[in-house]
């Protein structure tokens, strides 16, 4: 039984060593925010943290991932605060979504070995594929995050999820209600 700690949480998966951590953590741990896209390591939609580093799980084994450190973008950040899930808001550089937990994971990862990364430096690190084209404003929102993280720049965010309609309304005057 392979172990280890996801999302600062120690577990067990009773699946064959060989499974990939993906369908671990997706079907066995119910952490459906890592997705599935090519099985094949080339379209980054299922990139976790494994000891701090940005790995497709789809391409290690829970065998491999034993006594490692997971974290899935469940555990990045409850409330979504992390700077890097607010300035992919502010930017709007979220389209269909699919996507975006795997570029999140791999935008997190660079800029906490590098806290001011250039354009080159971010395409290299986020080799994740995104079928809306949403790259030029990935740039931006990367670039954003990071100054954010310098806490040179705040940004005003979204409520956190599970708040009413009503409340929300009330902290982003831009959401509306619908009248019943």
């Amino acid at each position: 039984m392979p172990g280890m700690t996801v999302n600062g949480r120690p577990v067990e998966f009773l699946m064959a060593p060989e499974t990939p951590l993906l369908w671990a953590l997706r079907d066995a741990a119910n952490l459906t925010g890592t997705k599935y896209g090519c099985g094949e390591g080339d379209c980054g939609a299922c990139m976790v943290h494994v000891d701090g580093e940005a790995l497709r799980s789809c391409l290690i084994t829970i065998a491999e991932a034993e006594g490692r450190f997971v974290t899935t973008i469940e555990g990045l950040s409850r409330d979504r605060s992390h700077p890097v899930q607010q300035a992919m808001v502010a930017e709007q550089a979220i389209q269909c979504g699919f996507c975006t937990p795997g570029i999140v994971m791999a935008a997190a990862a660079l800029l906490r070995d590098n806290a001011s990364p250039s354009q080159e430096e971010i395409e290299a690190a986020i080799p994740n594929l995104c079928r809306c084209g949403v790259y030029p404003r990935l740039i931006r929102a990367v670039e954003r995050a990071a100054r954010v993280a310098r806490r040179r720049e705040t940004i005003s965010a979204a409520p956190a999820p599970g708040i009413s309609a009503e409340d929300a309304a009330r902290e982003v005057p831009a959401i509306t209600v619908p009248e019943e």
